[in-house]
């Protein structure tokens, strides 16, 4: 199979998953006192535009489009919300990308740094359009950290099995 049949695949069970995880969680990790949010496709996402994106390639970004309007289609019911969010913050971990070397450490920091920011855009876009009134202070202490903290966990779970294949499918590339 080809890459470009792979990625989108992967990127499709992800989401896939993602939303099933939402339902197979507990409820007090997902509604308790923090509120945890798995972006696991955006962190799939990051890998992409990280190890396999060249400086002339742009699939991250056109995934992040593509994935992130299904995103939005599938679960939020406002479209172009992930759609934006995602494909903005993926364009700027790939700018940050170049400053960079690719490896572990840099992967947690631009991770870090991408969930946090989409996070944060995601969460102004629907305070915006009047579908969230949380205040900023609950939202950072009880949303944003834990938030980040998992996927950052989920990123260091999935790290020996998909680093790998990225690297060999991002060599190919060149």
């Amino acid at each position: 199979m080809t890459r470009r049949i792979i990625f989108p695949l992967i990127l499709f069970i992800v989401m896939v998953l993602e939303g099933v995880a939402l339902e197979l969680l507990p409820h007090q990790l997902l509604m308790g006192a923090y509120m945890i949010v798995p972006h696991w496709l955006f962190v799939i996402l990051i890998y992409i535009a990280i190890f396999y994106d060249r400086n002339d390639t742009y699939y991250a970004v056109l995934y992040a489009l593509i994935f992130g309007l299904l995103f939005d289609v599938v679960y939020t019911g406002v479209l172009g919300v992930y759609m934006f969010s995602y494909a903005l913050v993926i364009y700027i971990v790939r700018g940050l990308k170049k400053l960079l070397q690719g490896n572990f450490y840099v992967l947690l920091l631009l991770s870090a740094f991408g969930i946090a920011i989409a996070e944060l855009s995601i969460y102004t876009i629907f305070v915006v359009i009047g579908l969230v009134d949380m205040p900023i202070e609950t939202y950072l202490l009880n949303r944003l950290i834990p938030t980040v903290l998992m996927n950052l966990l989920f990123l260091i779970v999935i790290y020996p099995f998909i680093i790998k294949p990225m690297r060999k499918w991002g060599t190919e590339l060149m």
